[in-house]
């Protein structure tokens, strides 16, 4: 066991640190940053979704409260 404790503290202790520059996330790190955009957009767009159909039923009076009548726009007939 003494052994293994060496030959891996002596692998740690020669392991180099790389430069500041060296390290970049290269493709993986754009293909995650880029997925999590879309993620985040598809998240919005179903958000928006769910809260108009939640607007719509309650409109409807589906929880509880009084339906609302629908607006009806003016018309321009003279």
């Amino acid at each position: 066991m003494p052994a293994a404790l060496t030959l891996a503290l002596t692998v740690l202790a020669e392991d180099p640190v790389p430069e500041d520059n060296d390290v970049v996330a290269g493709g993986w790190g754009a293909f995650f940053f880029v997925a999590l955009i879309l993620a985040t957009v598809l998240l919005a767009f179903s958000f928006v979704k769910q809260l108009r159909k939640a607007r719509a039923a309650k409109d409807a009076g589906v929880y509880g409260d009084e339906p609302v009548p629908p607006v009806q726009e003016p018309t321009d007939q003279e």
